[in-house]
């Protein structure tokens, strides 16, 4: 694993930021099977080789273009040449994706960690979304009879049917968005 004290690459500062400590390769190759399956989920983890190389194990849905062509490795070829495999997608003259695969069908992808720095950060989830993970429920209500026009409401309660926010708006997406716990 890198030691956070050594100074990495200045444009590599907001990866760490958004998807946190790259692996090394021998850590990831280590924990193989559990990243591919994170990727898999969704997730994206950074490995790195030789601190300056910064490759990310990525699911499908982010490899753009088109797969025709792009190589492919099976999951148990890419563990054991996964240095090899971070130094040839990080290479200035051709960072094309290496899909990964499992009986001929790809199931996550390496890309250069360059390719995630053009790309918008992940939105960060909205205070309804937080609720509802948290295990509130999330009410939405619509008076029709407002003097102004319709208002909509969102109320969250937790377990207990106690109120734990509540926001309003012209319509469902600001009802949403100012969505704020209720002082006790």
């Amino acid at each position: 694993m890198i030691n956070e004290s050594v100074a990495q690459p200045p444009s590599y500062a907001e990866l760490h930021a958004r998807y946190g400590t790259p692996l090394g390769v021998e850590e990831a190759r280590a924990r193989w099977g559990t990243i591919v399956k994170a990727a898999r989920g969704g997730e994206t983890i950074l490995i790195t080789r030789e601190r300056w190389e910064w490759a990310a194990l990525v699911p499908l849905s982010k490899v753009s273009g088109i797969w025709s062509g792009l190589p492919l490795v099976p999951l148990s070829t890419a563990r054991g040449k996964l240095g090899d495999l971070v130094r040839q997608v990080t290479q200035p003259y051709d960072e094309s994706p290496v899909l990964l695969g499992r009986h001929r069908t790809p199931v996550a992808a390496l890309i250069s960690a360059r390719d995630l720095l053009n790309r918008a950060a992940p939105p960060s989830r909205t205070a309804a979304e937080a609720m509802l993970l948290d295990g509130h429920a999330v009410t939405l209500t619509c008076d029709l009879d407002a003097p102004s026009g319709p208002v909509f409401s969102a109320v969250a309660v937790d377990r207990q049917g106690g109120i734990v926010a509540a926001g309003s708006g012209a319509d469902l997406r600001e009802a949403l968005r100012a969505l704020t716990p209720t002082r006790d």
